[in-house]
């Protein structure tokens, strides 16, 4: 997706307006005040722009300008109307993980049925880059998490496939399959094994009839699990399969690895944090069962350093868990000292 730097309201005395000179500017910067201007001087609410092709609306979900968007809508924007890739709006805002975006949209009637190019719907989309809330909302409006795109690629093979931990286990908890194969044969656990993405491969065979016969399972080229860690070296899969043989436990039993993130928040373990992060496996804005980020584990135990970092990479304070507490609210009602405030 296309980046945009835009002039910062920083760079002007307070006395100065910023004038856009375009539809696609103003609701770049989330300015509704000029977009009504600006279409009431005859700009056609649905244009699209010369380099990225992008209708006004398809901008407002990029850059999560609610207020423009909800705007958009009011005024008959088309949200049926697809960039040259074939993304809706609703595309975009699950890949960006715009939220309240999303959700603004499904209101307005977005179909997250819809295919871009390569077959993928917005659960694809989200499930890929691992916006585990924006795929909560969509699944929350009832829409088959089963789907399939051109190469009969579910979500769950997505999330597998780019280790999106904690996409993959939402959507095990919605009811989606993982022991069904795409068009190559592969198992979502076949995808996981080849990427090297440890949390996700155990998560899966823990979660799989027989987490042994997972291990035997060959796709359409004859490979399993073993042969493709091995040919795309990854000997983080292949120690584990063979400690786990060496130690005589069964696969299928092995941790189930709910939230890891926050498990990592709530013992203060900051390096195991940053590696989950880091690596794509969770969001540090993903919700627990609860409603809880990792912000909010830190937070109740009082981690400095978690809460620290959290902050510093862009995590969200101001998420409520279902008890409608912020990170703020949990660290002073358990008595600890927090940075939120700072």
């Amino acid at each position: 997706l296309p980046g945009w730097q835009g002039r910062s309201p920083s760079s002007s005395t307070p006395s100065q307006k910023v004038h856009f000179g375009s539809i696609h500017d103003a609701v770049r910067a989330g300015d509704v005040k000029q977009l009504s201007e600006i279409v009431e001087r005859g700009a056609n609410i649905n244009e699209v722009d010369v380099l990225h092709k992008f209708t006004p609306l398809h901008w407002a979900a990029h850059s999560g300008s609610l207020e423009c968007l909800h705007w958009l809508l009011w005024h008959g924007a088309d949200i049926t109307q697809v960039t040259t890739r074939g993304w809706t709006a609703a595309h975009i805002a699950a890949i960006r993980g715009q939220d309240a975006c999303m959700q603004a949209l499904i209101i307005n009637g977005a179909n997250l049925t819809a295919q871009d190019d390569y077959g993928c719907t917005p659960l694809h989309l989200a499930a890929t880059h691992g916006h585990s809330f924006t795929l909560q909302i969509m699944l929350r409006s009832g829409v088959d998490p089963s789907v399939t795109d051109k190469r009969e690629w579910r979500p769950v093979h997505y999330a597998a496939f780019h280790g999106r931990l904690g996409c993959l286990q939402l959507l095990v908890k919605w009811g989606c399959g993982i022991e069904t194969v795409d068009h190559n044969g592969n198992l979502p656990v076949h995808l996981a094994a080849m990427e090297g993405h440890l949390h996700c491969f155990k998560f899966l065979l823990s979660r799989m009839n027989s987490g042994t016969q997972a291990l035997k399972a060959f796709n359409d080229n004859g490979e399993n699990v073993v042969d493709l860690a091995q040919r795309f070296f990854k000997h983080n899969i292949l120690q584990f399969i063979q400690g786990a043989k060496y130690e005589g436990n069964d696969l299928g039993d092995q941790e189930a690895l709910a939230f890891p993130g926050h498990v990592a928040a709530f013992k203060g373990d900051l390096e195991m944090l940053k590696k989950l992060v880091e690596e794509g496996a969770i969001n540090f804005n993903e919700r627990d069962d609860t409603g809880s980020t990792p912000m909010h584990k830190a937070a109740g135990q009082g981690h400095i350093e978690c809460l620290q970092w959290l902050i510093k990479v862009g995590a969200d304070s101001n998420i409520t868990n279902k008890a409608g507490e912020t990170p703020s609210d949990v660290a002073k009602r358990y008595r600890s000292l927090s940075p939120l405030n700072n």
